[in-house]
């Protein structure tokens, strides 16, 4: 007997026109996309394309770029030693936010599964909500106030924990630690969701048919297997989010933090692009950025791809 083969339909007509056939076929789907996709053509992708040329050149946002070839590059790597210390920090961020982040995200995604539909609404919300909002860091400036009126430092020093006030947000020995505990807190975003889709997603009744004898046999031969697309998305969007971390540390400890204690390489794509209009370096370090995500996320395609097929 013979087997019908998916991509006959393509070999036949040439890719371009079977993706033309159906983008006029789906012609309602790409409406609805056609106003995102638009403003990510314009605000992201035109951008980066442009990062890369901008990268060799001097360019003040007022005079004619520039072209000095490597030497913005140069500089990055050999003279500058406050990226230095920002590639180590982004890469501290990287593993604690990227992989931490993603096997939290899955395992409350998991637990939460196991409620019943009201508690499953209201603790999604209470851990995706962080994320949605600014005001998150006035309430985290709060608790972490360097006077004895913090309620942090409060606690601590009714319990004889401490003598005296902890400057969390300004003493170099906690800023890092702060701002990762923060990141995490506000990182089940996007990701978080795509996983519990993916929990609800999953056909019951593959668990009757499958023999399986414990929660881990559930987990590991039925779960995971099916949730292929939303494990590579959440991974994708956390990794990527690990590393364009800046934000959180920049309202948090400032730019620069102390002594460039939380400066990550997005905090010093901002300094150079956003305050001294150095457009032409910070482009290049934009562009160092970018290439480190996307081998980063070939890493995770590679990883994740078999729970694909």
């Amino acid at each position: 007997m013979s087997k019908t083969n998916p991509e006959a339909p393509m070999i036949k007509q040439g890719k371009w026109k079977y993706t033309w056939h159906m983008m006029k076929t789906n012609k309602a789907c790409y409406a609805m996309l056609l106003p995102f996709m638009s403003l990510f053509i314009i605000f992201t992708v035109v951008p980066v394309v442009m990062s890369l040329p901008m990268g060799f050149t001097n360019f003040n946002m007022i005079e004619t770029p520039k072209f000095v070839g490597l030497s913005n590059f140069y500089t990055l790597f050999l003279n500058d030693d406050v990226f230095l210390i920002a590639v180590r920090n982004t890469l501290i961020f990287a593993i604690f936010t990227g992989p931490f982040s993603y096997i939290l995200s899955f395992i409350i995604a998991w637990l939460i599964n196991e409620m019943n539909a009201f508690l499953k609404t209201f603790f999604t919300f209470v851990f995706y909500a962080p994320s949605m909002t600014t005001s998150v860091y006035v309430t985290w400036q709060l608790i972490l106030s360097g006077d004895s009126y913090g309620y942090l430092n409060a606690v601590l020093i009714d319990l004889g924990i401490l003598n005296e006030p902890a400057q969390w947000l300004t003493d170099t020995n906690y800023i890092l630690t702060v701002v990762i505990i923060v990141q995490l807190w506000m990182s089940m975003g996007a990701g978080f969701l795509a996983i519990r889709a993916g929990f609800q997603n999953i056909d019951k009744s593959m668990y009757e048919a499958g023999g399986i004898k414990n929660r881990w046999q559930e987990l590991f031969y039925i779960t995971i297997p099916s949730m292929g697309p939303q494990l590579l998305f959440a991974a994708v969007i956390q990794i990527s989010a690990s590393f364009t971390v800046g934000v959180v540390g920049q309202n948090l400890v400032g730019l620069p933090s102390t002594d460039y204690a939380a400066h990550t390489i997005m905090n010093h794509a901002t300094d150079y692009g956003n305050i001294r209009y150095e457009m032409g370096y910070a482009s290049a370090i934009c562009f160092v950025l970018f290439a480190a995500m996307l081998l980063a996320n070939k890493g995770i395609n590679w990883l994740l791809g078999k729970y694909l097929d």
